[in-house]
Order: C-alpha cells, then structure tokens, then sequence
C-alpha cells in the first residue's frame, strides 16, 4: 500500500531513506489503483509534531491493501505554537475547510498533551468537536488516539475520563476479547501496547453507553474500543504508533526536568519496558545526575544512541494488523458507497454486516 507524496512534505523523503513504500504523484498516475484519502489531525505538541507524522504514515503506509493512500495532515489552529512549529504546519499542512471541501475516506486524530483539569478547558477542544460534528457525517471511519479517545467518547458519549493516581507508563500485555470482529481478524490473541497517559476510561464506562471493548490488558485496562457499530468511531488508549524510542525520549525528558528542578522526584521507570542490562545502567547514571546536581555541575552525557541499539518494539506487528483491518473495512465500505460520504448505501448502525 503506497503512500502517495503529493506535497513536499519532507516526511515522504524521511520515509523514502527507511525503505518503505512512497510514490511520486507522477509514478501514481500510471497505476491502476483506487486511491484511499485519508486525514490526520495532527494535536501533538511540537516536540513531537513531526515524528506522529512519521509514525501514524507508517502504519498506513505499510499495510497490504492494494490501494494508494493519501495522506491529508491538518492541525488546530487554537493549538499554540512557537513560530518554527506554525512555520511547518502553514507550509505542509491543509486547512479543515480545504479538509472538508475535498472529503476524506478516514479520519486519524492523534493524542494531545493535556494542559487543563477539564477536557472542555483544553484550548483544542471547541475546534476538535467541530471536526468530529464534521466527521460523524462525512467519515467512513474515524480513529481516535489516547487523548483523543478520551475527548471523543466524553463529547459524543458523555463518558469522563477518570484520574489515575499514578501515571500508566509502560508497556503491558493486552489480549484480544472480542476475535470474530473485523478489526481484530488475524491479530495476535496476546499482544503487547505502549502506554502514556494521566486518565482513563474504562470497559464498564463503555459497556454502559454500548461502546464496544476489542482488546484490553489486566495492567493498563482498555486499548482498543469501537462505536456501537463496530466502525464509525475506532478508539486505541494506548499508542500503537509508538517507535521503540518514544518511551524512552518521554523518560530522559522527565530526568531532565528532575535535574532543571522543574519536578520533584526522581523519575521512575516505565513498566515492562528497559531491559535488565538497561535498567542497571539507568541505576548508574541517577547515580551521576545526583552527583552532578548537588555540585552544580552540568548534566551528563546522555548515550542516546547507545540505549536505543538495546530497546525492543514488541508492539509493531501487531499494530500494523490492527491498521491494515482499518483500512481494510474503509476500503470494502468506501467502495460500496461509489464516493466518499459513508451515509449512502450502507446501513448506519450495522455497516459491518456488508463484510
């Protein structure tokens, strides 16, 4: 399933060098395949802008639906951003109105870092519920990620999120509950799941408003959910799109911000994630951090590099299932349809039945 680089974006490119599959618009036009037009609103902070570009066009890209897949990115512009961030975005990325004059096939919504109490305080959330008024309508499918779940389900559900007392951070086991749906066809019956995040939902908040739970873990609860349906709205709370590296670039962050006094205690490890060979390591160089603050000295060096040669992604495969079901299903619905709005020829509360 190629991706198609109809823009400059300097992703195509990224993407390109790590050998996965990228067509120019020229190469495109001389195959004879349907094309799937798919939009990622892209919430994350600018730190990581780019690189959820990189890691939600990877899973899309990589899957084995012979289509072309478009990949539409757009932002909010209630988000703020330092002026090198709003440079790319002006530069790379659509507007929701040119999103909504063209139509989309699928919808990604990406996590965001919460800045509020209250999701209906988060500067995003008046733009984000127009996108997903827009959405219910116009969208085969839409997925929601983390945060983004979280949002969604309160705004379209009621349902709240609920605090955890400690963050969940880690990797954990999770096991397919649901294995005859479409979603999760040929997946893994066990498999693992990054997670980061402050809150969550959970499968008794879901079963109560009819959502569906597909894949949850006894450690970090629900990751994947769905609609009532089974498809309209796809809900992951743990991030599939995760590089092996993700947890560890958020865990130096927090050393960093320990050492800056910017955070009280020393952070601690995500579960199920470093190695014993790595964690020992880690061990050492709290040591040095230690040392280093109390004589006002500056931060040691950090082997990046090093420390990524020994992580393990144990996640990938299986993530790619789940998108390649995605797609799959947008595909066989898009298709019935002869365009892209959803609502046409197919039943709105049980689209599943077609497959």
């Amino acid at each position: 399933m190629p991706l198609v680089a109809f823009t400059d974006l300097p992703t195509f490119q990224r993407l390109l060098q790590e050998k996965h599959d990228v067509l120019s618009v020229e190469k495109a036009k001389h195959q004879d395949i349907r094309e799937l037009h798919i939009g990622l609103l892209n919430m994350m902070p600018d730190a990581s802008l780019q690189a959820t570009e990189r890691q939600f066009m990877r899973l899309v890209g990589d899957c084995n639906q012979i289509v072309q897949i478009y990949v539409h990115l757009f932002s909010l512009p209630s988000i703020k951003r330092s002026a090198e961030a709003q440079d790319w975005i002006d530069r790379y990325y659509e507007d929701f109105d040119s999103i909504k004059a063209h139509g989309l096939d699928a919808l990604i919504i990406s996590g965001a870092n919460p800045a509020a109490q209250s999701l209906q305080e988060e500067s995003f959330w008046p733009c984000l519920t127009k996108v997903i008024d827009w959405a219910k309508d116009n969208v085969t499918s839409t997925l929601c990620a983390c945060l983004a779940t979280h949002a969604v389900v309160q705004y379209l559900y009621d349902i709240q999120r609920q605090p955890l007392c400690d963050k969940q951070w880690g990797v954990y086991v999770h096991r397919i509950t649901k294995i005859d749906h479409p979603l999760t066809r040929h997946m893994n019956t066990r498999f693992d799941v990054p997670h980061s995040r402050y809150n969550q939902i959970t499968r008794e908040q879901l079963s109560a408003k009819g959502l569906i739970t597909l894949a949850e873990s006894e450690q970090a609860g629900v990751h994947l959910a769905t609609s009532p349906d089974g498809i309209r709205l796809v809900f992951f709370q743990g991030h599939p799109e995760y590089d092996n590296f993700s947890l560890l670039k958020e865990y130096k962050r927090e050393v960093d911000r320990w050492f800056n006094q910017q955070r009280e205690d020393y952070p601690p490890f995500p579960e199920n994630y470093f190695e014993p060979e790595l964690i020992g390591f880690l061990n050492e160089y709290q040591l040095k951090l230690e040392s280093a603050k109390a004589d006002g000295l500056e931060i040691p060096t950090w082997p990046e590099e090093w420390l990524i040669e020994r992580l393990d992604n144990t996640w990938r495969d299986t993530a790619l299932s789940t998108f390649n079901n995605w797609l799959g299903i947008v595909y066989q619905l898009t298709d019935m349809t002869l365009n892209r709005p959803f609502m046409k020829g197919i039943d709105p509360k049980n689209p599943l039945r077609f497959l």
